[in-house]
């Protein structure tokens, strides 16, 4: 796995290029809900497989693997 740091920048770099993004604080924000995201898909993985009864609060097209 890449340094989290380097991810981090290479992510930045990509959203610099995006015109719907204004500065940095606006950059921040949406990459702070994109690694909420990508967690909190890889953690409702993880329950699927250890309750049988687990059912996701977020419709299907809402999620990261969507």
């Amino acid at each position: 796995m890449p340094n989290v740091s380097n991810l981090v920048k290479t992510i930045q770099d990509i959203m610099r290029k995006d015109a719907g993004t204004y500065g940095d604080a606006q950059r921040l924000e949406q990459l702070g809900w994109m690694f909420f995201l990508k967690i909190f898909d890889d953690r409702e993985k993880e329950m699927e497989l250890v309750r049988d009864a687990y059912k996701s609060p977020l419709p299907k097209s809402l999620r990261w693997s969507t």
